[in-house]
């Protein structure tokens, strides 16, 4: 189990750019995914972006493919999400998450057992 902290949401401006951090602490090197999900209000949790770390390649939920990318640094202790060209419907509480399952995927947000406490992100028009 690892423990997660999301740092640099805040507010922007339609077209803008922020980039979320999440800090693993604990033993990641048995993580098979991690991820970024978000949730706006009165909508269901969705998954954003995706590392598959053990298999290698990424998922994007298609309203971000060309706009965000998700990375780590060389030490895997540090994941991150850039995000471009902003648009109001990317307002939402994001959260950082990992799985341990090998089945891990974007859209399959019961095999995901650690998560962080969310950090926001107000994009205005």
């Amino acid at each position: 189990q690892v423990q997660l902290v999301e740092s640099g949401g805040g507010s922007v401006q339609s077209g803008g750019s922020l980039r979320l951090s999440c800090a693993v602490y604990g033993v990641s090197s048995s993580l098979y995914c991690m991820g970024w999900f978000r949730q706006a209000p009165g909508k269901e949790r969705e998954g954003v972006a995706t590392l598959y770390r053990v298999r290698g390649g990424r998922y994007y939920t298609d309203s971000v493919k060309g706009r965000f990318t998700i990375s780590q640094d060389n030490a895997g202790n540090t994941l991150y999400l850039q995000m471009n060209s902003l648009r109001p419907e990317d307002t939402a509480m994001y959260y950082c998450a990992a799985s341990g399952h090998p089945g891990c995927t974007g859209d399959t947000e019961a095999l995901w057992r650690d998560w962080g406490q969310g950090i926001q992100v107000t994009v205005s028009s």
